[in-house]
């Protein structure tokens, strides 16, 4: 394996944001929407081929605004991390994880991702923790709460200093808001 390489999209070929596109598709079993993709891009990609040139892990950070106490923060947030399946468990996701970090630590003064399931254990391993407090969106029409079910996000705090008695308010995108 290699290790990550990073590109902005822009710096990407049409078949390197192809082979990204069917690395997600499959890892997310057919639940990485339209949305999700469009959510992946326009940031900093880290990716890891193998051998033989295929792509075998990817992850992404994208810039979002987040407000808190009154304050928008600049922030990066994590998107599309995904290791193809016989690759799991071989250390490539921290790998991705280190290359995404070190962009986050860098540009931003917040880190932010909705952990899946499965990518929970990476990210507490990482140091990322989940927020305590409040969230929501700024949606068109304001505020507005985020369902129940709703996983809260997991944060790393480079530069900001957040008290949780105040929420977290994502700006408003298509799709999922987190």
């Amino acid at each position: 394996m290699t290790m990550p390489r990073t590109a902005h999209t822009a710096d990407l070929t049409h078949a390197e944001l192809r082979d990204i596109r069917a690395l997600l598709d499959d890892a997310f079993d057919g639940g990485f929407s339209d949305d999700d993709w469009d959510h992946t891009l326009g940031g900093v990609h880290a990716l890891v081929h193998d051998g033989t040139g295929a792509l075998v892990a990817h992850g992404s950070v994208v810039q979002r605004r987040v407000t808190h106490a009154g304050r928008s923060l600049r922030t990066g947030y994590v998107e599309g991390v995904a290791v193809r399946a016989d690759a799991r468990g071989s250390g490539l996701g921290g790998q991705v994880m280190a290359a995404l970090e070190r962009v986050i630590d860098g540009a931003y003064v917040l880190g932010a991702l909705s952990a899946s399931e499965d990518g929970v254990g990476l990210y507490r391993a990482r140091g990322w923790e989940e927020w305590g407090g409040d969230f929501a969106a700024y949606g068109p029409g304001g505020t507005v709460r985020l369902p129940d079910d709703e996983n809260p996000p997991y944060l790393r705090r480079v530069t900001a200093a957040l008290d949780p008695a105040h929420p977290l308010l994502f700006e408003w995108r298509g799709g999922d808001i987190l």
